[in-house]
């Protein structure tokens, strides 16, 4: 008789992206057998996609990285073998604390942190404060991902990310995004509400020069030349502002700073006596400061003169502003037709439903059903004018927190709410800042950050220039060089632009620490290898948080434990428990602990005793019983797996109508911003473009646009597939194999127009070349693609040894990518995306 199976059911958390996935493991006899949805978890109830079940077959990579691996060849470089050399815990350890020792000893900031965990990444953060380094570097994604979005959704909606209020919009736009169709953020929360809002009647259009994954599925898909988003947009306001006249005048006079005052000089007017914005009030024929309750009817127009300056409302000089946005205009920048941009502003105006309310439990509450998002699809030069345009079409019709409209994910919650910053503007709670806000704007002053973030003082992050301050020290009066980096999950080789600048870069590093799980392409580079565990092996506290990985409007407020479903494969060790374990050994436990008492807002008797040595699971029990009491600890976690607490309250689910702070439709301080840059990298000696920092958004041409390209006539872009991640993803085979059989995933896709005029049939090998690079790719001919586009998708064509199943696969966009000052966005730092290439049959290449 066959012997008893030892058979169990694990709730636990996807991680084969990012959007936290309730999930159930299925184990039979210490083997995961099968991964299906937690019907239980509000998150996802019970649905999964094709990568959250295929994370059996990363778990069972027969090519994970399983023990210590100490480099044996000096020499480094693409396609370089390392030699690696197996050795124990105790000798990578005690050669990691020691140098960290011997950098900390003589100046902290020698040491780099970097990649991009999210699950964890604050504890890296943590581990670099405590330790003296202001050096966290986030790599690929801060280089494209969100550099247009998290400063914006900070400034209008207090929160690191937004989605549209699905359950009750009825017109959705989504311009360079996917969002509802199984990509971005919440992907499977967000598809199903999507599929729910689409059989009552939800439109749906794509602005894409991809007729990607959402453009195929929506009502309708609106062919964009790269790069002008921002010039659709304003266009599309302009005809609602000056020509239809629709526009929410009672939310931009409550909600907004539209009627503050602005002088000849582009600044506020400002109250003598408390030096606060003034409005005019139509009702006395006065100025008020902007919190006056002596303040009844705000005015949107008319100048004024007050104290002898002649000034105007803010919401003025923006009509004014649009009018350089006809739509006659715009078709010739962006080739989407005149017609078609008034029609879409008409639609967009009448579905707003301009004065209309809703009740919801018992309240009454502004209806507007629209919602216009974005993200990284915008990443180009401007890109933080272009969010700021695009968050400016649901501002005007008053479509931001509100029933239908455009949401921040929670910037209400239980124990945390926005804050009235200078001006009356919003300012983030402290549980949202998991990056600097754009508001109030950070002091500008020489780079200490090999970042250089003191130049930066809008953006959210800077990540792109850590590559110049590396190549070009004495550029930027750095008086130091780093010594470490140590990686957490960044294949910064493949996700950055440029692989043999990159290559350069890391080769700067005199020792690299690398947790992985795979040999790829940074970690070939690397001295250091620590095999880190599959998601599937590790304990993760609350990774739902709130700011980006619960969904936003009505529903439960719940937390969720990432629990292991099997012990760490070979001598695997979760990198939390290694940096707590290095803390130790550096000293910096007592720093540390403080750093999470503080952060995480652990309260009495439950902060962590700085005196003490704790393991990451009396980490997490202390951190559970301070957020949820004595009863919800680890233990009652590791049971349940799931705590669902409370239902949103109606000002929590749509928190705008009970909100005091203003939300900036006019970004005054971006001014003062651009003069100190100006002042400081003047005194610097060093050329620095300040032209973007302007209060009001304009288009802004890529260099794609204003550069003669020769024979390089196409755009290339790039864009994502539901069923990968970053580049991860790549090596796993079930995906692979789906890949494969896929249309168009490992292929470029070009209109026939353009293959018909570059000699290209449908199925050609041909070459992509663009001013740094060129690379092969199986040609894929498509309508939909704009004719002026060339498209490839993901982040593919891996050349590391140690990924044999994604080996060759796809095309790697970001080799054709150059990397230039005149290609950052020196406002958001991100790196332009829009480059042209040619392409030509590889049969006939030299």
């Amino acid at each position: 008789m066959e012997g008893k199976k030892d058979q169990e059911s694990i709730r636990t958390t996807c991680y084969m992206c990012y959007s936290c996935c309730g999930i159930k493991v299925q184990v039979l006899d210490g083997t995961v057998v099968g991964i299906e949805g937690d019907p239980a978890n509000p998150h996802n109830q019970g649905k999964l996609c094709a990568k959250g079940r295929a994370g059996i077959a990363s778990l069972y990579d027969p090519y994970r990285v399983r023990t210590p691996l100490k480099r044996t060849n000096p020499n480094k470089g693409i396609g370089v073998d390392p030699g690696w050399q197996e050795i124990t815990w105790e000798e990578a350890l005690a050669t990691v604390a020691d140098k960290l020792k011997k950098i900390r000893q003589d100046d902290p900031r020698k040491l780099v942190i970097g990649g991009l965990d999210f699950h964890f990444s604050f504890i890296g953060a943590w581990f670099a404060s405590a330790f003296g380094t202001p050096n966290v570097w986030k790599g690929g994604a801060d280089y494209y991902c969100g550099n247009g979005l998290h400063p914006i959704t900070y400034l209008t909606l207090a929160s690191f990310f937004a989605e549209p209020d699905l359950d009750n919009c009825n017109y959705c736009m989504l311009i360079g995004s996917q969002l509802g169709f199984m990509l971005n953020t919440n992907a499977v929360t967000l598809a199903k509400k999507m599929a729910e809002a689409r059989s009552r009647g939800l439109k749906v259009v794509a602005v894409d020069p991809v007729g990607s994954n959402a453009a195929a599925k929506a009502d309708e898909w609106v062919p964009i030349r790269p790069g002008t988003d921002s010039a659709f947009v304003l266009s599309m306001i302009n005809v609602l502002v000056n020509e239809l006249g629709i526009y929410d005048r009672d939310f931009l006079k409550t909600h907004t700073n539209a009627p503050y005052l602005v002088g000849a000089d582009g600044r506020y007017v400002r109250d003598a006596r408390s030096g606060k914005p003034l409005i005019w009030d139509e009702a006395t024929s006065e100025a008020q400061p902007f919190d006056s309750p002596l303040l009844k009817a705000a005015a949107l127009e008319g100048e004024r003169v007050i104290n002898g300056q002649a000034c105007r409302p803010a919401f003025e000089l923006f009509k004014k502003h649009l009018g350089k946005y006809a739509p006659e205009r715009t078709e010739e920048i962006t080739t989407v037709p005149a017609a078609t941009v008034r029609r879409l502003a008409r639609e967009f105006g009448q579905a707003a439903r301009v004065g209309s309310t809703i009740i919801i439990d018992g309240k009454e509450l502004p209806f507007r059903p629209v919602a216009a998002t974005w993200n990284r699809g915008i990443a180009h030069k401007g890109c933080m004018m272009t969010g700021q345009a695009i968050q400016l079409l649901n501002m005007v019709v008053g479509a931001l927190d509100v029933v239908g409209g455009l949401m921040g994910t929670n910037p209400v919650g239980p124990w945390w709410k926005p804050k009235q910053g200078p001006d009356g503007l919003i300012v983030p709670a402290d549980m949202h800042l998991i990056l600097e806000s754009a508001f109030p704007a950070r002091p500008v002053a020489q780079p200490e950050t090999l970042e250089l973030r003191e130049l930066f003082p809008v953006a959210s992050y800077s990540s792109p220039m850590l590559e110049e301050s590396m190549l070009k020290p004495d550029k930027f009066g750095l008086n130091y060089q780093p010594e470490m980096l140590i990686l957490i999950h960044s294949n910064v080789m493949m996700s950055t632009a440029g692989p043999k600048r990159m290559a350069e870069v890391l080769k700067k590093f005199p020792y690299i620490v690398s947790f992985a799980l795979q040999l790829d392409e940074t970690v070939e580079l690397a001295d250091l290898v620590l095999p880190d565990t599959h998601y599937l092996e590790r304990m993760v506290a609350f990774p739902n948080r709130p700011n980006e990985y619960l969904p936003a409007g009505e529903g439960p407020w719940f937390w969720v434990l990432a629990r292991p479903a099997l012990p760490p494969a070979g001598r695997s060790r979760s990198w939390p428990d290694v940096f707590l374990e290095l803390a130790e050994k550096v000293g910096i436990r007592e720093d540390f602990l403080a750093i999470f008492n503080t952060m995480r807002n652990l309260k009495e008797p439950y902060r962590l005793d700085p005196a003490r040595k704790y393991t990451w699971e009396e980490i997490i029990d202390t951190w559970a019983k301070s957020w949820f009491g004595p009863e919800h600890d680890l233990n009652w976690f590791k049971k349940q797996g799931l705590l669902i607490t409370a239902e949103k309250k109606v000002e929590e689910a749509y928190p705008r109508p009970f909100l005091k702070p203003r939300i900036p439709l006019y970004l005054e301080h971006f001014i003062d911003a651009g003069e100190e840059v100006k002042k400081v990298t003047g005194k610097m000696g060093i050329a620095w473009d300040t032209s973007n920092y302007r209060a009001l958004p304009d288009w802004v041409p890529c260099p794609g646009h204003n550069q003669s390209q020769g024979e390089r006539s196409l755009f290339l872009v790039n864009y994502k597939l539901p069923f990968h991640t970053l580049s991860s993803t790549a090596q796993n085979p079930w995906l692979n194999e789906l890949a494969e059989h896929h249309l168009y995933a490992y292929k470029m896709l070009i209109h026939p127009a353009a293959a018909a005029d570059n000699n290209i049939s449908d199925g050609d090998l041909v070459w992509v070349e663009s001013e740094v690079g060129r690379v092969k790719a199986w040609s894929k001919l498509s309508e939909c693609v704009h004719p002026e586009v060339v498209a490839v998708a993901g982040t593919f064509g891996h050349w590391a040894a140690g990924m044999p199943v994604a080996l060759g696969k796809g095309t790697h966009f970001n080799s054709l990518i150059p990397w230039s000052m005149d290609r950052i966005d020196t406002v958001s730092a991100a790196l332009d995306a829009c480059v042209k290439v040619k392409i030509y049959p590889a049969e006939t290449s030299s």
